[in-house]
């Protein structure tokens, strides 16, 4: 009903603006002038409305920032994301000195030589000067933020220290599952021919360097002031793994593994202490008890940043930033994948089979849909049974 009477309001609003200017245009004949005739006067009042916009259009910016501007993310939570808001910044402050030079000129401009009778405009079209001085001075601030910003991009994604803990991210329609590399930060091999009802990740039996992986749903744990680099795989589409308040993203690409890596800086609980954050969840909150919906608080988070399909929405997993205290009594508490499913300990050797990358398509669908008896080891026997038909 409101977006009807919203709809009626502009129509009408139109209409009103439509008869106005016809009854300019019949006030402007009875006076035997012109309705498209311009005098000094009409130019006189149009330069005052110009300076008028001016100072309104600014007092709108400052508006908006004032009571729109705490509703941007909070401070960056990782060492590079730091970097990069001061590399925003850095190009948000030269953006606004144009911007607000620019207008101020062009309205001030409007206002101050607003057309006379009998005066005419200076024929001016050309000047080396002018010329030297709006290449130059562009050229130089271009290629301070172009510098910077590669100065900035090395780091970012230069090669990860070895004693990083590995984590291996998979996306899939319309989930996150992760895999922490156990203690001996290896993650174990792992085959998309090899994925069953009970091996999402496709992960191989065979691999010792597996044997001790943590795979969780729904929550991520970090440590703090500690650099974790993500692997990351995806079963069907592309999807976008974007860590907001990490200022951190990367594509996930079925068939290849990308990479990158962060150091998280202020623990979730430090965050929720943030006024900026207690403000916004505060009001958050406010809106959830309007709708009947129950209070949550402030949690990291990773979100899809891919149109990904119908549920796309949905494909969110929360970030725990903690202590390496806490994180220990967390890890401590899950167990590794095999442990849970029951799979025995890998051979010495790897099957030809997983060795090998013919293309299999169709094959590990099949082995899904056949063989659903909740035994990991059942099923990787099924899934390379079909694998060997496959062959043959």
């Amino acid at each position: 009903m409101i977006k009807f009477l919203v709809y009626v309001a502009i129509i009408l609003t139109v209409l009103a603006v439509g008869y106005l200017v016809r009854v300019f245009e019949l006030a402007s004949a009875l006076k035997g002038k012109k309705s498209e005739e311009v005098t000094e006067k009409d130019n006189r009042t149009m330069a005052k409305i110009m300076l008028t916009f001016l100072v309104a259009f600014f007092a709108f910016v400052i508006w908006q920032l004032t009571n729109y501007g705490w509703r941007m993310l909070p401070e960056a939570a990782s060492v590079h994301g730091k970097e990069l808001d001061w590399l925003f910044n850095f190009n948000m402050g030269i953006l606004w000195f144009v911007f607000t030079v620019t207008h101020i000129l062009l309205f001030y401009f409007a206002y101050k030589y607003y057309g006379r009778a009998g005066q005419k405009a200076t024929y001016f079209p050309h000047d080396n000067r002018l010329e030297m001085i709006w290449t130059v001075i562009p050229a130089i601030v271009l290629a301070v933020i172009v510098i910077y910003g590669i100065k900035t991009w090395n780091h970012i994604t230069a090669v990860a220290d070895p004693n990083t803990q590995i984590i291996e991210l998979y996306s899939k329609q319309f989930d996150w599952t992760a895999r922490y590399a156990g203690g001996d930060n290896v993650l174990g091999a792992s085959n998309y021919k090899l994925i069953t009802a009970t091996n999402d990740l496709g992960m191989d039996s065979t691999s010792k360097e597996g044997q001790d992986d943590i795979v969780v749903k729904n929550e991520l744990h970090l440590v703090v002031n500690k650099e974790v680099e993500f692997k990351f795989r995806s079963r069907d589409v592309i999807h976008s793994a974007f860590f907001p308040h990490f200022r951190a993203q990367m594509n996930t690409v079925p068939g290849m593994t990308t990479m990158l890596h962060f150091t998280p800086t202020i623990t979730t609980a430090e965050m929720r202490q943030k006024p900026e954050v207690i403000k916004q969840w505060t009001d958050i909150n406010r809106l959830r008890k309007e709708r009947g919906e129950k209070p949550e608080e402030f949690n990291y988070v990773l979100l899809c940043n891919k149109i990904c399909g119908n549920s796309h929405y949905n494909m969110q997993m929360t970030i725990i930033v903690e202590t390496q205290a806490e994180y220990d009594k967390w890890i401590a508490s899950k167990k590794p994948f095999y442990a849970e499913k029951g799979t025995p300990a890998p051979t010495e050797n790897k099957p030809a089979d997983i060795k090998e990358s013919e293309d299999a398509a169709g094959t590990a669908d099949a082995a899904r849909d056949s063989i659903k008896t909740g035994n990991a080891q059942e099923e990787e026997a099924a899934a390379r049974k079909l694998i060997q038909e496959k062959k043959n």
